[in-house]
């Protein structure tokens, strides 16, 4: 049996402006933060290859292979530089 899961999806800087979003509620059956991303991309419209991204779930930086749980947040960061 599939659990769908209700995520808060929040989307900054270039996600924000591929979505036209800056958050939304997701249901998802994905079970791990990389299947998501997949989902999500495909919706959207994301072209941001996964291997240079990001993944945070509830303010904390993850692996793409964590779970993803039900009420998580969840946001996708581009790379960045800084100094």
């Amino acid at each position: 049996m599939t659990s769908v899961k209700a995520v808060k999806l929040h989307y900054y800087a270039a996600f924000h402006e591929a979505a036209g979003l800056r958050e939304e509620d997701w249901r998802s059956a994905a079970t791990t933060a990389a299947e998501l991303y997949d989902e999500v991309a495909a919706h959207h419209g994301f072209r941001f290859d996964r291997s240079t991204l990001r993944v945070a779930l509830n303010d904390c930086v993850v692996s793409w292979e964590s779970e993803i749980r039900d009420g998580d947040t969840v946001v996708f960061l581009a790379p960045y530089a800084g100094g």
